[in-house]
């Protein structure tokens, strides 16, 4: 998969990349029921995610991206290595825990992926699928390391491709899912899926919990959540 833009984090400040996955590995241990001894990342990126991965889960972790500019450090922590999400190169039922993270939305094909994720975990493993809201209203505000300029210029062409109607991934606008989009598409692989978006952004960010309950309890996270969240057992 191709990497994406920097996420977008709506109206709130920027997060370290590495308190983001601290919060999923917290939500991953509450809802594991058996210790994850192997997991998988679906469009590793750099690797970093998945390292910090194995330090919280304490599995052993592979990841897989299309690219291979891997950090070094990540890759001394973890497997690395190139592989395609229609295509994964494992043996049925090898992992415990599968985690995909703005990957969907880059594959013409996602559906294949999520069947090949399905096959890849174990009965009883975890899964955890993340993408942009497609629903959102405006999206990169809270980015770290991104100057005004660019995500200025990144919400123009969001906004230029919804009013021509075509702010969606299909027409390479990687737009991501809405939070349904996204409930169907896992739905239809793993069964009932659990939306856990609202609980990641109170854990990530605690110190303006009440701006998210805000958003949440007026129905405004809809809109206003940069991306959807969802986690499920096989």
């Amino acid at each position: 998969m191709l990497l994406s833009l920097p996420a977008a984090r709506n109206g709130i400040p920027a997060i370290s990349a590495g308190r983001k996955t601290g919060a999923i590995a917290v939500i991953v241990r509450e809802r594991m029921a058996t210790p994850i001894r192997r997991f998988l990342v679906v469009g590793c990126g750099s690797g970093a995610e998945a390292a910090t991965l194995a330090r919280a889960l304490g599995g052993a972790g592979v990841g897989i991206d299309l690219k291979t500019a891997f950090d070094p450090a990540a890759a001394r922590a973890v497997d690395l290595r190139r592989g395609d999400a229609t295509g994964l190169e494992f043996g049925d039922e090898e992992f415990d825990f599968v985690y995909s993270y703005h990957v969907l939305e880059h594959i013409p094909h996602y559906m294949k992926a999520l069947a090949e994720m399905h096959r890849v975990l174990r009965p009883g493993g975890a899964y955890l699928v993340g993408t942009p809201n497609r629903a959102r209203l405006v999206g990169y505000l809270g980015s770290s390391g991104v100057s005004f300029r660019d995500k200025l210029a990144w919400n123009l062409a969001d906004w230029k491709a919804r009013l021509r109607g075509r702010f969606r991934n299909e027409l390479g606008a990687h737009a991501g899912f809405t939070s349904a989009e996204l409930r169907g598409a896992l739905a239809k692989v793993f069964g009932k899926p659990e939306e856990i978006s609202s609980r990641y952004y109170l854990d990530v960010y605690r110190r303006h919990a009440w701006l998210v309950k805000f958003l949440v309890q007026s129905g405004l996270s809809r809109f206003f959540f940069p991306s959807v969240y969802f986690m499920g057992v096989k």
